[in-house]
C-alpha cells in the first residue's frame, strides 16, 4: 500500500517489499515505482527493496520551484538516512541512474553497489540532441498515468513536464574526470539502442573506477520491461557478491 515520510520539504511516498539486505529502486523521470513491476519480484525475493517516488512524481507531491538531479540527489540522501537507516544498493533508471551516481559520488558510506541503467553523465552523450521537448506529446503519453496515482492532478503534470524539460535542456553536465571518486562497485547497464550512445557508455564505464559493463541486445531505453528477465539476470548476478569480478585473463583488472 505504500506510506510517505516527511524529508524536508517534500512528503515523499514510498513501499517496502521482500526481506534481507536493503535495496532501494529509483525510477526514471515522469514516471514511477510502477516501472519497475517486471523487476521488483525478483529483486524482492532476494532483498528488502525500497520504492520511493521522487518530488513530483507518482504519490510524491511536487513543490514549488525547479526540479535538479541535485535536488532529487539530496532528497534520496535523506531517504536513506532516515527511512532505510543503513548502507544499500542502489539500482537506478535513467533520471534515476545518475540520482544514484551523485548520491555515491557524495556519500559513498551509504551506498554499498550501484547499477546504473540507461543514465548518462553529460548531455555531449545524447544520442538524438536535436530531438524536441514536446510537453503536449509527452502529456499524450505520460500524463494519463500520472493521474492515477499523483495527489496532484492530471493538469499538473504538465508543470512538472516543464521542470524536467528545463532540468534536461542544461543537465547533466558531469565531466568523465567527475566520475573518478565513485567508489562502490557499480554496474553500467545500457541497451544496444538507448537514449545515449555506445561510445558515452563506454566513456563513462572506463571512467568509474570499480565497474562492470552489460549491453542488453535488441532493446531501448526501456529495457527493463523489454527484457526483464535478462535485465534482472544481470542485476541479480552483479549483487551476488561484493567483489570485484575475479576473471581468467584481467587486463583492465589486473593488479
Amino acid at each position: 500500500m505504500g506510506t510517505y515520510v516527511q524529508l524536508g520539504d517534500v512528503r515523499t511516498w514510498y513501499d517496502e517489499h521482500g526481506e534481507g539486505e536493503p535495496l532501494v529502486l529509483l525510477h526514471g523521470g515522469l514516471v514511477d515505482a510502477r516501472f519497475f513491476e517486471p523487476n521488483l519480484q525478483p529483486l524482492a525475493a532476494r532483498f528488502h527493496v525500497y520504492t520511493p517516488e521522487r518530488r513530483g512524481h507518482g504519490h510524491t507531491p511536487d513543490v514549488e520551484g525547479p526540479i535538479t538531479y541535485q535536488l532529487m540527489a539530496d532528497d534520496t540522501v535523506a531517504f536513506l538516512e532516515e527511512v532505510v537507516g543503513e548502507p544499500a544498493d542502489l539500482v537506478g533508471h535513467s533520471d534515476g541512474a545518475l540520482v544514484a551516481m551523485l548520491v555515491a559520488m557524495r556519500r559513498p558510506d551509504l551506498v554499498k553497489r550501484a547499477v546504473l541503467i540507461s543514465g548518462g553523465f553529460n548531455k555531449a552523450g545524447e544520442a538524438a540532441p536535436d530531438a524536441e521537448w514536446d510537453v503536449d506529446a509527452i502529456f499524450e503519453f505520460l500524463g494519463p498515468t500520472y493521474a492515477e496515482v499523483s495527489p496532484d492532478g492530471l493538469e499538473h503534470f504538465r508543470v512538472v513536464a516543464t521542470k524536467i524539460g528545463e532540468m534536461a535542456a542544461r543537465e547533466p553536465d558531469l565531466q568523465a574526470s567527475d566520475l573518478a571518486i565513485v567508489t562502490p562497485r557499480t554496474l553500467v547497464l545500457f541497451s544496444d539502442d538507448d537514449l545515449v550512445t555506445m561510445r558515452h557508455a563506454v566513456e563513462m564505464y572506463e571512467a568509474l573506477p570499480n565497474a562492470e559493463l552489460a549491453v542488453v541486445p535488441g532493446t531501448s531505453h526501456f529495457l527493463t520491461q523489454e527484457k526483464p528477465d535478462l535485465v534482472n539476470a544481470l542485476v541479480l548476478d552483479f549483487l551476488s557478491t561484493d567483489k570485484t569480478a575475479r576473471t581468467i585473463a584481467p587486463i583492465r583488472r589486473a593488479t
